[in-house]
């Protein structure tokens, strides 16, 4: 029997350097070089499948298009095994021998730029091979091709400059690679650790992957299956293994487009929010990103906006402009086109749910509607789309929230703007002195209790052409009082303008300007900022700069001429001035407290306690005494 010929090559000085470069530097997570073998093996399947199927190939029956992956941790070996499309003898020098042999120098060009011509490099150049040699001191790579008069081959490498080629006697169709792990990667010989990177990237490979003999890829890649024949149940399964998760997704979206880019996605909005929960202070991106099946970022940064993190799923294409490592997206361009495509489609999922499943888009809004109020505000590119999307609680319904567009279809020809209050509750708006003016007149109002909702009126600024305006600000023209609604006679006007003069006076640095307003029918007064900020959002700047100690803007006092504390202050202050001007600094801080501004609340109650001290002070018997006589 003949001796097998065995040829030396070295590689040349262009590929040892792209060997340091994969081996040390190109891959951030070392672990890759398992998907890489894998993603190599299931394209050989395929190639052979596209063969079998457009040149009719034979091929040899009794081989399936699998995967399979052996360990042994006594030798410390890791064995891949395809029967996939193989290679000669000279197709095993071109590919594995010489790295990039359309171009080495052009290829480390490639790397050293880092710019868009280092798009799909491993495509190109074959360099995921050379991963292995990150854990292995010795490769051998045994294949024959379908060409059923090839002989096999045995490729074998220590990755240092040098590799060599003989024939390799009784070799099946395909490649099987075995790596020998250097000593401080032997546990890459562990079945466990093959088996959490197996699942971790490669659990979708379209071919059956076996560990050991064992299936590894149970799972269909649901988002390149037809989704007309696939069952909600089907799709509540698939979540669950993606995400992890024992409870059941509250919607989902299934889509593919071919421009400007060839893509699939499936996203999931889960059932609960953990950041609410507290179970995490910020979501990181949870739509994988993968391409032809294979896991490129389980986080990936950008690939939606930031305020869509409670996603869940999968986006994959065969086309994404990878860079070298396929650990990242290398085309920034393309990457904002993806988001802007991914974010539409599913705004407008969102919106079909208000309209086909009104209940189902209530429950998801209570749970993730704080994330759409941060994009209404962060991205002024979906903010149109956003704002139809939002929900309030209003002053005309109390058991379910109100979009804008509701608002405004209820809105009479003459209303002009949307109206809202902020406040920490149903009744504290309700009980304060801004509804009133609206309420009297049958306005609708919105009621906001969340922080970030003042900054998401302000930044929409108007819906459907009408201004978003807060019902506590000033200079609010909502015509006359309807005649049924007034109780007594107001002030006389001398009167008035005097007690006016007499507040302004008393009051002094602490209001800008005192007037008889047309808001108020129950309260007496208002406290009005002079300023385009409303009384929301100066309480929301303090809590943000509590350093600043100075009042955000002067105080115009709006006061209600036909309340009976009015009136009596009128009176008071020319009888007893003393006692009139208590009243007022009193009736000046119970505004200031609606309106949720006031600076220093201890002169306050020190006032209080002296007029409860008035109120429950018990005559002497004396006192008494002398009452009776003079009444006698």
């Amino acid at each position: 029997m003949s001796t097998p010929h065995i040829s030396r090559h070295d590689f040349s000085t262009e590929v040892t350097q792209l060997l340091d470069i994969v081996i040390h530097s190109l891959y951030t997570d070392k672990e890759v070089f398992i998907r890489e073998l894998v993603s190599n093996a299931s394209d050989a399947l395929e190639k052979l499948r596209h063969l079998e199927i457009t040149e009719k190939a034979i091929t040899d029956d009794n081989l399936g298009l699998e995967i399979n992956l052996t360990t042994d941790e006594t030798s410390g070996t890791l064995t891949i095994q395809d029967f996939g499309i193989g290679m000669t003898r000279e197709e095993t020098i071109q590919n594995l021998g010489t790295i990039a042999h359309s171009g080495s120098k052009a290829f480390l060009e490639a790397l050293k730029k880092g710019d868009e011509t280092n798009k799909n490099l491993i495509g190109r150049f074959g360099v995921g091979f050379y991963s292995a040699f990150i854990v292995a001191k010795e490769v051998k790579v045994y294949s024959r091709s379908w060409r059923k008069s090839a002989p096999g081959v045995c490729w074998t490498s220590d990755g240092l400059g040098s590799y060599t080629v003989e024939e390799a006697q009784g070799q099946r169709r395909g490649c099987r690679i075995i790596l020998t792990l250097k000593d401080d990667h032997r546990n890459f010989a562990q079945s466990t650790t093959v088996k959490r990177i197996l699942q971790r990237y490669s659990s979708f490979v379209p071919f059956p992957i076996h560990l050991n003999g064992d299936r590894i890829n149970t799972v269909k890649a649901l988002w390149l299956e037809n989704r007309k024949d696939i069952k909600a149940e089907t799709y509540q399964k698939f979540y669950k293994f993606h995400s992890n998760a024992y409870d059941e997704a509250r919607t989902w979206l299934h889509f593919n487009v071919d421009a400007p880019i060839s893509l699939n996605a499936l996203l999931f909005v889960p059932n609960t929010n953990p950041e609410a929960l507290g179970f995490t202070s910020r979501l990181k991106p949870s739509v994988a990103l993968h391409c032809r099946n294979v896991l490129i970022d389980a986080h990936p940064q950008g690939l939606l906006p930031e305020w869509l993190r409670f996603l869940r799923g999968i986006v994959d294409s065969a086309d994404l402009p990878l860079n070298i490592s396929r650990e990242s997206l290398q085309d920034n361009q393309l990457i904002q086109k993806i988001n802007r495509l991914l974010t539409k489609r599913f705004l407008k999922h969102l919106e079909d749910l208000t309209k086909i499943e009104p209940q189902a888009y209530e429950g998801l809004w209570q749970h993730f509607g704080v994330y759409l109020k941060e994009g209404s505000v962060t991205d002024p590119l979906h903010r149109e789309q956003l704002a139809k999307l939002l929900r309030f609680a209003s002053s005309w319904t109390t058991e379910i929230s109100t979009s804008l567009d509701d608002y405004t279809s209820r809105m009479p020809s003459k209303q002009k703007d949307i109206y809202y209050l902020h406040g920490p509750s149903r009744e504290s708006i309700e009980a304060g002195p801004y509804l009133e003016a609206f309420k009297t007149r049958n306005i609708e109002v919105l009621f906001l209790y969340d922080p970030i909702d003042t900054f998401v009126m302000n930044h929409l600024a108007e819906f459907a052409g009408k201004r978003l305006v807060s019902g506590d600000q000033k200079d609010l023209d909502l015509g006359e009082l309807p005649a049924e609604s007034t109780i007594g006679d107001p002030l006389p006007e001398k009167k008035l303008t005097q007690l006016c003069t007499w507040i302004q006076t008393t009051l002094g640095n602490n209001v800008e300007k005192v007037t008889a307003g047309k808001r108020l029918v129950g309260s007496p007064a208002v406290a009005l900022p002079n300023s385009p900020i409303s009384p929301t959002m100066q309480r929301m700047m303090k809590t943000m700069h509590p350093q600043t100690s100075e009042q955000t803007s002067a105080i115009i006092l709006e006061i209600n001429p036909r309340h009976p504390l009015i009136k009596n202050l009128s009176t008071l202050h020319e009888t007893n001035p003393l006692r009139a001007r208590t009243a007022l600094e009193q009736l000046f801080d119970n505004t200031l407290i609606a309106a949720g501004i006031i600076e220093d609340a201890k002169p306050m109650l020190t006032r209080l306690y002296k007029i409860l001290e008035t109120l429950t002070e018990v005559p002497r018997p004396e006192e008494n005494s002398e009452k009776i006589k003079k009444t006698s």
